[in-house]
């Protein structure tokens, strides 16, 4: 009879721990489909800022069409990327072809005094830091979550209901990973 009740003790025990680390597993998948989802909006504020910044310039870069459209095309790319690599990749794309636009309006001082240009820049400025915040969340969730599906014992629960890792979101823009070169005279 002891044996019995220490068998179902026991077997109690180790349910209520799968029940327990199956809700962690749920609780950050569920933080990771949040995070995404402040990067989404994100990414969709800035993309809705993208043609009032292009159709802003136009008037003044007559000769810099080529920047205009590579901002263009890629912004219709980052919006069509379906997965968070294809996702990272469209916007480190994307986020070089604005710092192209920018560096070549800085050789346009009535663009550079625009009032709406400006607003533009300012807008862009805090939807990037937005997102970078957004980032680092997102990437910390899917730590979280990715750490509890590789560890003892929660494998064995996130293996049996098929709980997945997930990727980090990276930009893969090598501008922004190169380290800035600094010459004295």
């Amino acid at each position: 009879m002891i044996i019995l009740l220490l068998v179902l003790g026991l077997a109690l025990l180790v349910a209520l721990s799968v029940v327990a680390i199956y809700n962690r597993l749920v609780r950050n998948r569920n933080l990771v489909q949040e995070a995404w989802s402040g990067i989404d909006v994100q990414l969709k504020r800035r993309a809705d800022l993208i043609p009032n910044l292009v159709e802003t310039v136009k008037g003044y870069m007559q000769h810099e069409r080529g920047v205009l459209e590579q901002v263009t095309e890629l912004r219709t790319r980052s919006l069509a990327a379906g997965t968070v690599a294809d996702k990272a990749q469209a916007e480190g794309l994307l986020t070089g072809a604005l710092r192209t636009l920018f560096a070549v309006a800085e050789n346009y001082p009535d663009l550079k005094a625009s009032a709406n240009f400006q607003d533009l820049q300012r807008s862009l400025a805090d939807i990037e830091e937005q997102l970078q915040l957004a980032r680092r969340y997102y990437n910390g969730a899917a730590r979280n979550l990715n750490i509890l599906i590789e560890s003892f014992p929660s494998n064995l629960v996130a293996r049996a209901f098929n709980f997945q890792t997930v990727e980090y979101f990276e930009i893969e823009d090598a501008g922004e990973r190169a380290v800035p070169r600094v010459s004295f005279p």
